[in-house]
């Protein structure tokens, strides 16, 4: 089995054809997959897919690009991650691909964030794109380590994930390590620590090949371990053991309800 550890079921490309998503997984045995939250205001949309889809967990938090939204709180994010469904804090993080001048209240919200999964006890979804020394700096002054998480859609160097590993943090790779240029990713899932992996689709983005262009979708994960493994030189049965194992270790409120 596999766990797509990162996807927007909720949103309008997927969240229409939703019955046939969910199909689709079980077809390529992907067991379970987990809806992440982007604003406050669309928390309640997702939040009903996970709670009527036993295959589907949700998280809560407000994406590092999103402006004039809700502004969480930490007692917000503790409430809402207080929800049986719910089983982390994110995506959060840091974006000054958007966001040039690297604003203070980008940082601001990534630390109410790590302290609200702190008080939750459950860890964070960590979005970091174009940022990487603040976002490794945010996270350990607010010792994040504490909860840990993941830091996910990895495209960074060998040198960063190194960091975030230091920190306690597991390394996601997406569909981005299909891509024929994709060096740096390729380098970073032949070298992370098997037992601090994990795999996402970020659907309905960054669809892997043969896929590449279209719709992504949770079921396309399976393409995503089998890169893994053949860049690891494994059996993909293993990566899908191995992740699906760190996912369960690390997300522990989804043991709880399955």
């Amino acid at each position: 089995m596999l766990v797509d550890s990162h996807c927007h079921l909720d949103l309008p490309e997927l969240a229409g054809n939703l019955n046939q998503i969910l199909d689709s997984m079980q077809l390529a045995d992907v067991g379970c997959a987990v809806c992440i939250g982007v604003t406050l205001e669309d928390f309640p949309r997702l939040l009903s897919i996970a709670e009527t889809c036993p295959r589907v967990f949700a998280t809560v938090g407000v994406h590092p690009e999103n402006t004039g939204v809700q502004e969480p709180t930490v007692d917000d994010l503790v409430t809402l991650a207080g929800h049986p469904r719910v089983i982390g804090i994110g995506e959060t993080g840091l974006d000054y691909y958007w966001h040039k001048d690297a604003p203070e209240w980008q940082r601001d919200r990534f630390r109410t964030h790590i302290r609200a999964a702190r008080a939750a006890g459950k860890p964070l979804v960590v979005h970091n794109r174009d940022a990487t020394a603040d976002t490794l700096r945010v996270l350990k002054e607010e010792d994040a380590g504490e909860v840990g998480g993941v830091l996910h859609c990895f495209t960074e160097t060998w040198e960063v994930a190194q960091a975030a590993l230091d920190l306690g943090f597991h390394i996601s790779i997406s569909g981005i390590v299909t891509f024929k240029n994709a060096q740096l990713v390729k380098d970073v899932a032949r070298r992370v620590p098997l037992d601090r992996l994990l795999v996402e689709t970020d659907a309905p983005y960054l669809a892997p090949v043969p896929f590449r262009g279209k719709l992504n979708q949770p079921a396309y994960v399976r393409k995503v371990a089998e890169e893994i493994a053949r860049l690891r030189e494994v059996s993909c049965e293993e990566i899908a053991r191995a992740t699906t194992d760190n996912f369960f270790r690390l997300f522990q409120a989804a043991q709880t309800v399955n």
